[in-house]
């Protein structure tokens, strides 16, 4: 192991549990050891997950939160007796790897809670949610402390949360936690003065216009996270730890409104000189642990960081509240291992906490333990398969009902928290089989199938592998992706799998193959408007092509979004058009991301117009017609397209012929990754 690494792999203490190493999984939505949205019960696919991790090298594994109330059916967790017994079974062969554990209790989402657009009714007419409430209270559910706008479901509000309610969920903490405490479990962390969640909303005033003990006062408003302490350690003892998950900033400017690294603004939630007296009064009061980062459901991308945001965002500021305490601190948020490691030495945090990187690769921790960092899986900080859930103009979270109960899956590693549906079995006949396109669904379908036992020949038109997807990771701040190209180029190589380059394969009948996977992808989108001679295409930029000072993106899809971003950050001046009611209207596309480009483009005065159609392009300008049916001549150095893209299979889809990724279905990589295993797995 590289010696800048050390510092990962000394032990620490929370309260008297000690920790192998400094390296904590943070919990993630979807990995709740109880499940998900689902009654309460010991769920095996979360625990081979974790038994998994603690096999290679983690110190502490936080689950996801799990829910003190079943989402679905609305019974108590403590009251789930089975779920804690075959808990303690578990945890006494877990402990043999060394590793900790904590669970992860909730008391709720509040106004954060991602509604799914189909129980959006529910929330707003009481009637409809008595129907319901039987099976899911989505009042109950969507309940603040005071009566606010939901995040998602736009012109509702949530009902206040009941005093009662708030001591019957105190109550249910105790009780949880020492379940938890008897069936083995290291300690708790309590769920959340973090994120916008319920507790923090309780914390922040402009979330909080209570009038009772809850309100007002800042003593009144920590109140709620202050007696969950206290009544677990009344519960389980002083010594018992419990953390707490902790946004040091909310980097907040109102509703639906977040602030992006650099930007002066007025914080409306807790800024820094409330959170340092916001730590020690929670420290004081019981919390052995903070578990810390920034943002609100309104500044979502400080807590789950697309790839937009800075590496290691949170930890300056998560920093500033370490020294000011006694008991430790962990930092999250894209933290990289050298850097973690050197704040650690120094003394800045106590444990570098990461998420979604575990969900990517498994094993990572080994890997950087045995000197082998190039064949870790990097996240790329897509969220397509871990939190898909999306949100634009009109529409609550669009993402499927699936999506919502199956999170903390994984874009580009589907053995991830899928119950072992994806798992590589050896092929029971070896055939020949040949790949058409080298690109991340060529090369993945060629590496399942050689990993089967198959022989694999990649056929590429090109002299490199990676495809379309290397336009796609050109762009300065898409250092993940080109990370995820040298993973995949690697790994054929290691595999040891032939590539044929330069060689386009017109007629598949030519080929000496049992089976044909085709892997083309797509072709851009034709769009008969006048002048369009005088604009290029998305991926033409993308490759290096040189444009002017003030640019012209039709098409505000991510792509148009995603360019207009680089555009910026290159000094020039993008301006986008958008035929739609908003931007980036994709299903897919989690919310942290998209805000995160939503406020950037605020941020920047970044000229954007929906509901408008390009009527002419010129060779200096773009004539279009807005909302309003008024005609509007832009001037323009250059003009690029992003309107979207077809599929463009070679042949026909047949009984040994198959077809996967954009050249079957235009989609994203969660797609075209989950497609080529299937396709792969089935030969």
């Amino acid at each position: 192991m590289d010696k800048k690494y050390e510092p990962l792999f000394s032990p620490w203490k929370i309260g008297n549990v000690e920790i192998k190493n400094r390296i904590v999984l943070c919990p993630m939505g979807g990995t709740s050891i109880f499940g998900w949205m689902e009654p309460h019960h010991f769920d095996q696919d979360a625990a081979d997950f974790f038994m998994d991790l603690a096999k290679n090298n983690v110190g502490l594994i936080i689950p996801g939160i799990a829910p003190l109330k079943n989402l679905i059916g609305g019974q108590w967790l403590y009251k789930s007796k089975k779920s804690f017994k075959k808990l303690k079974a578990y945890m006494e062969e877990f402990h043999k790897t060394g590793a900790k554990m904590f669970i992860q209790l909730t008391a709720g989402f509040g106004r954060s809670f991602s509604i799914p657009n189909a129980l959006v009714p529910m929330l707003k007419h009481k009637w409809l949610n008595a129907l319901i409430k039987p099976v899911i209270d989505v009042q109950y559910l969507c309940a603040s402390p005071s009566q606010l706008p939901s995040r998602w479901a736009e012109g509702v509000k949530t009902r206040a949360i009941t005093k009662k309610e708030i001591e019957k969920m105190i109550d249910a903490f105790a009780k949880t936690a020492k379940l938890c405490k008897e069936a083995g479990i290291d300690g708790v962390e309590v769920h959340a003065v973090h994120e916008g969640y319920l507790l923090d909303q309780f914390t922040t005033q402009y979330t909080n216009f209570r009038t009772d003990e809850y309100g007002g006062s800042f003593e009144n408003r920590y109140r709620f996270a202050v007696e969950v302490v206290k009544a677990i350690k009344e519960a389980c003892g002083q010594e018992y730890p419990v953390s707490l998950r902790y946004s040091a900033i909310s980097k907040t400017k109102g509703f639906y409104e977040g602030a992006v690294p650099g930007e002066e603004y007025v914080e409306v939630g807790r800024d820094m000189e409330e959170s340092l007296k916001a730590a020690k009064y929670l420290q004081d009061a019981g919390y052995d642990m903070f578990d810390a980062d920034n943002g609100t459901y309104d500044a979502w991308y400080w807590a789950h960081p697309p790839v937009y945001m800075p590496k290691n965002c949170n930890l300056e500021d998560v920093s500033a509240i370490k020294k000011e305490l006694h008991i430790p601190v962990v930092c999250a948020g894209r933290m990289e291992p050298d850097t973690a490691a050197d704040a650690i030495k120094k003394g800045q945090i106590d444990a570098m906490g990461v998420a979604r990187q575990f969900l990517a690769d498994h094993h990572w921790v080994t890997k950087l333990m045995n000197n082998k960092m190039e064949d870790i899986l990097p996240c790329i900080c897509c969220h397509n398969g871990c939190f898909p859930l999306s949100h634009y103009k009109g529409v609550a979270n669009a993402g499927s009902m699936n999506d919502s109960k199956h999170m903390s899956r994984c874009a580009i590693n589907p053995l991830t928290m899928q119950n072992h549906k994806y798992d590589i079995v050896p092929a029971k006949k070896i055939k020949k089989v040949a790949v058409i396109g080298g690109g991340i669904g060529g090369m993945e379908a060629a590496r399942i199938a050689t990993l089967r036992g198959h022989q694999v020949t990649i056929y590429e038109k090109s002299g490199v592998l990676g495809g379309v997807f290397i336009a796609a990771a050109a762009p300065e701040f898409k250092e993940k992706d080109k990370l995820l190209i040298d993973w995949y180029r690697k790994q054929i190589a290691d595999l040891k799998i032939p590539v044929k380059f330069h060689t386009e394969v017109t007629d598949i009948t030519t080929l000496d193959a049992d089976e044909i996977i085709i892997a083309t992808g797509a072709k851009p989108k034709n769009i008969p408007i006048p002048g369009v001679e005088h604009s290029i295409e998305a991926v033409e930029y993308l490759q290096g092509k040189e444009v002017g000072d003030r640019v012209v993106i039709i098409g505000g899809g991510l792509t148009g979004c995603e360019i207009a971003y680089d555009l910026i950050l290159k000094g020039k001046e993008p301006i986008l058009i958008e035929s739609m009611h908003d931007l980036m209207i994709v299903n897919s596309l989690c919310l942290a991301n998209s805000s995160y480009l939503k406020d950037y483009f605020k941020y920047k005065n970044t000229p954007i117009y929906l509901n408008s159609k390009v009527v002419s392009i010129e060779k200096d300008s773009v004539t279009i017609m807005n909302e309003q049916n008024k005609t509007i001549v832009i001037p323009a150095d250059s003009v690029i397209r992003a309107i979207g893209y077809t599929p463009n299979p070679i042949a026909k889809k047949g009984k040994h012929i198959h077809i996967i990724g954009d050249a079957l279905s235009v989609g994203n990589l969660r797609t075209v990754v989950w497609k080529a295993w299937e396709v792969a797995e089935k030969i």
